[in-house]
């Protein structure tokens, strides 16, 4: 513990990606007496899960303007973030850690080992080296803004005072999260999950989990959402479906995960020109099987046929004998099937949370309150997210480092006025 005659130069709440790396950030830039206090048992919990256990540390992407599309909110007030660090910096700080990192085919990166314990022993690492301290199981009941410390108290009765203090209590689903910035006077936005699967009881779906398509179209209302897409055991997930469920986050939660799901199973055909393939196979192949195989590229034999069923095709049924109301149904259950959401399942690698401190409140250069000096804010506690890819890693990477930065100039600069 600490005292106001002896306080931290800063602590940060929460354990995460981005109070680490926030901590890291102002103890490399030269600040000490630096103490990280993490409410459950282990630290760095969501780097651990991540990516299957691998990892999504970021994305390849290096323009800001176009990494920004990938944040259903926050895209106006990351653009400058990002020109300060963006995902080159992430490869060149994790470079320097000794730690390399690899491009997949959808842009998603990860550590060269495929295991996230390189990340962690990286960031621990690189703590331990700079002289940053971690408490776990140090939950905080009440943080007060005594003159010009911070007091901290946690579940267990301990105080700590602080010059500074850095709020990374990540999702504000939680009571807990939402503590430090409500004691403080911030306003934050209602938290509404973000990124999950969609359930969907439909016997079009039973017995294909597994199934994918590569360039599924996906709508719902005004949302609209395109990628690869899988069928599970109570739904669909895959990207196309956590791009939507990001993207219509706060619509969706209106809706209480109730709404019509149209797909698109092609991504790129639509019914009459899918009418007009139908006709060529009429006239080029009309005494082969309509079932027997799959003519539009990336739909599955299985999925094929289970859309041929839908449309009351038999599997002796010819291209010659097919009819009109067998031709278009099929069409339709191809690019324009419609679906019943009856509610949503967690995509339990990368939870995220919409809402959060509300961005206007702050100094997007360095994450600090306009209104409550030296009181800082980083990663997912604040209303900003991404789709899943690496991103919503890359922004907790960069709001710790801007608060980092920041809070180690704001005290170096009171220092000198002092001396």
């Amino acid at each position: 513990m600490s005292s106001p005659q002896n306080p931290h130069n800063l602590i940060v709440i929460g354990g995460g990606a981005a109070g680490f790396f926030g901590a890291i950030s102002a103890a490399e830039a030269g600040l000490q007496n630096i103490l990280i206090l993490e409410r459950g048992p282990e630290i760095l919990t969501k780097v651990r899960i991540s990516g299957g256990g691998r990892c999504n540390v970021t994305h390849n992407c290096y323009e800001p303007r176009e990494l920004v599309e990938n944040y259903p909110r926050g895209v106006k007030s990351l653009i400058g973030a990002f020109h300060r660090f963006q995902p080159a910096d992430t490869i060149s700080w994790f470079a320097d850690q000794g730690v390399a990192l690899k491009v997949e085919s959808d842009g998603r990166m990860f550590p060269t080992t495929d295991n996230s314990e390189t990340i962690i022993i990286a960031l621990t690492s690189a703590a331990q080296k700079n002289g940053v301290a971690w408490h776990t199981r140090c939950g905080v009941a009440e943080v007060r803004k005594i003159n010009e410390l911070f007091e901290v108290k946690t579940s267990e009765g301990q105080i700590y005072f602080t010059k500074s203090l850095l709020v990374a209590t990540g999702g504000i689903r939680s009571e807990h999260a939402r503590i430090p910035a409500e004691d403080l006077g911030h306003e934050l936005s209602d938290p509404v999950p973000s990124l999950f699967t969609f359930k969907i009881d439909d016997y079009r779906l039973h017995g294909l989990p597994g199934v994918s398509v590569p360039n599924a179209v996906l709508r719902a209302g005004k949302i609209e959402t395109q990628g690869p897409l899988l069928i599970t055991h109570w739904g669909l997930s895959g990207p196309a479906a956590l791009k939507a469920s990001a993207w219509g986050a706060r619509e969706l939660s209106e809706t209480d995960y109730q709404f019509t799901l149209e797909i698109n199973w092609t991504g790129s055909e639509t019914p009459d020109s899918l009418e007009r393939i139908f006709d060529e196979q009429r006239r080029k192949n009309g005494k082969r099987k309509v079932a027997k195989r799959s003519i539009i590229d990336g739909i599955s034999h299985r999925l094929w046929q289970r859309l041929t069923e839908t449309a009351r095709i038999t599997y002796a049924t010819t291209w010659a004998n097919l009819t009109r109301e067998q031709s278009s149904h099929l069409a339709y259950e191809l690019a324009a099937a419609k679906f019943k959401v009856t509610g949503k399942s967690l995509n339990k690698e990368e939870f995220v949370t919409c809402g959060g401190v509300l961005l206007d409140d702050l100094n997007l250069k360095t994450m600090e309150s306009k209104s409550v000096p030296n009181l800082y804010f980083c990663g997912e506690v604040l209303d900003i997210d991404g789709i899943t890819g690496g991103f919503n890693f890359q922004s907790a990477w960069t709001t710790g480092y801007l608060a980092g930065l920041a809070i180690n100039e704001r005290l170096h600069c009171i220092s000198s006025e002092m001396v």
